[in-house]
């Protein structure tokens, strides 16, 4: 009996030493996914709908950090994506915003924009595109960088800066052309389309799509999380009257951007993926005996949540079909590289606001800030205090430019004529607080909306005052919403980890979307991003 005993210790333990040397020691592939305004209570407010195979297979077998927040001011676009990809914030990485008023062009500067390069495929207009306005390196860098540039690495989005900033300085980005309906790219990456793009292109996957109607998945008065469908809060097509299910994508192209339209359609998700797929069989990503990237975005979930709000049917439809697209992405990882064998990890580029007409309705404090009518203010009052001159040279992203030439000329202090302007600003209902460039130069700030506004401060880019909205406030008109806060609205997104060496579980702990690139480093044992200011999750990482 003692024989039998030890010779089943020693089976199980040949068994589990086979295993072992079977397991990877990297994953095959890496697929990051960015959802492009996306809440974290997505996850838990429709779930009762998710399929097993979708979000809710990624949050009950991956590793989720329920209290995943950004950690510097302002959430857009561009600095979400570039925050993700370099483990640091705005104030490192350059990218503060998706355009900032640039005083030597006297002009904005586009934070994907490139003049020295242009178009791939596409158009010639939508061509001017790389990562060159990025002034770190990207945790996809850093992975080509580990293997002396054999690993693969390709950024796909509906938005360019959502494919070129992820996709760092080395790796290869497409993205959708509104104006033929393409995937292209530019010459920073290439001088000829590969052929799997060209025959991709070929078969008209936006066209396709827009003959059908979007219509609810399941019957309407089902969607019980949202408000009324007719209402007064979201703002409708071009050419319908009412923000309202069903949508006739064919007879709606016409005023709504034509093949642009289906970034503004759940269908946008699935031609994302679509194209994804099409980049895994072309590039052979996850089968080369290296480990490959594929970063990911779903640009349509900001469409469709600007246009009609996070309380709307329609994005509640959006996320009950996404949900189906990620189960058809998991299915085929499944197949094409093998269960167990990739690393997924979810998360996205800022969340959003409540429509600020909605909240009023409800009795909630909230409102629309008039930019230009306080522009126009903080321009006459500039001039009956310090005499005439264009002394207000921008007013864009909730911050101020001063003409600092003219308050030279003028003898004057520009630290004072800051605090002033500050102090002016506060004047006016719904901006809770100013802070000027001097503050954020000479002052560490650890806490609170200072410290956020500061890590999203860049001492050569940033403007001379930084507004502060009042909580529920947008810059934006009657219907739709918006996000750009440092408020947990716009701060609370997905952290999701899933598949190779991760295990299953949760935490409420604290954590920000600059750990997400360091928790990758630890996990391949690479080096950190040049700038990464993020920390690893140990939770995964010290499993």
């Amino acid at each position: 009996m003692k024989k039998i005993g030890i010779l089943f210790f020693l089976t199980l333990l040949s068994l589990g030493t086979a295993f072992a040397q079977n397991k990877p020691e990297n994953p095959k592939l890496i697929v990051g996914i960015i959802v492009d305004q996306m809440r974290q209570e997505y996850l838990y407010r429709f779930a009762d709908r998710y399929k097993e195979g979708g979000f809710k297979r990624l949050m009950n077998d991956g590793f989720m950090m329920k209290n995943g927040h950004y950690n510097y001011i302002p959430t857009y676009t561009g600095p979400g994506h570039a925050s993700v990809y370099t483990g640091t914030t705005p104030a490192t990485h350059g990218i503060i915003g998706n355009s900032w008023y640039v005083r030597s062009l006297n002009g904005s500067l586009y934070c994907a924009g490139d003049s020295t390069v242009t178009n791939v495929g596409g158009t010639v207009s939508s061509g001017q595109i790389s990562p060159r306005n990025l002034l770190t390196t990207t945790i996809t860098d850093e992975l080509k960088y580990a293997t002396n540039k054999r690993s693969k690495v390709v950024g796909v989005a509906i938005k360019d800066r959502g494919a070129s900033l992820p996709a760092g300085h080395l790796g290869d980005a497409y993205w959708f052309d509104s104006a033929n309906g393409e995937f292209m790219t530019s010459t920073y990456y290439t001088d000829s389309l590969p052929q799997w793009v060209q025959d991709f292109n070929m078969k008209k996957v936006a066209e396709t799509y827009l003959n059908q109607t979007w219509n609810t998945l399941y019957p309407i008065e089902t969607y019980v999380q949202s408000i009324e469908d007719d209402n007064e809060f979201e703002a409708p097509f071009a050419g319908k009257d009412t923000p309202t299910f069903p949508y006739d994508l064919k007879t709606l192209r016409e005023g709504n951007g034509d093949l642009g339209l289906i970034a503004s359609t759940p269908f946008g998700n699935s031609m994302t993926l679509d194209f994804a797929i099409a980049a895994i069989e072309g590039e052979n990503l996850g089968n080369r005996g290296e480990t490959d990237f594929l970063a990911l975005s779903f640009s349509s979930p900001d469409y469709i949540g600007h246009r009609f709000g996070p309380k709307s049917k329609e994005i509640e439809d959006n996320y009950l079909r996404l949900d189906l697209e990620f189960e058809r992405l998991l299915n085929y990882l499944d197949e094409k590289i093998g269960e167990g064998e990739y690393l997924i990890f979810l998360s996205a580029d800022h969340a959003v606001a409540d429509v600020a007409t909605h909240m009023l309705s409800e009795n909630i404090p909230a409102g629309n800030l008039n930019t230009s009518y306080i522009n126009a203010q903080l321009k006459g009052y500039t001039q009956l205090t310090y005499g005439e001159g264009n002394w207000i040279l921008n007013m864009s992203n909730e911050q101020v430019f001063l003409n600092h030439e003219l308050i030279r000329e003028k003898d004057l202090d520009l630290d004072d004529v800051q605090e002033d302007l500050a102090n002016f600003l506060l004047r006016f209902r719904g901006i809770k607080e100013v802070y000027t460039a001097h503050a954020m130069k000479n002052t560490e700030f650890t806490e609170g909306r200072a410290a956020k506004l500061q890590m999203g401060y860049n001492h050569k880019a940033s403007g001379d005052l930084l507004l502060i909205l009042e909580p529920g406030w947008l810059t934006g008109g009657a219907r739709g919403t918006s996000h750009g806060t440092g408020y947990t609205y716009d701060t609370n997104v997905p952290i999701v980890f899933y598949g190779w060496n991760v295990p299953a579980g949760q935490s409420s702990r604290y954590a920000t979307i600059t750990d997400i690139a360091p928790t990758l480093s630890m996990m391949l044992n690479i080096k950190f991003p040049n700038g990464a200011t993020g920390q690893p999750i140990t939770e995964i990482t010290d499993k």
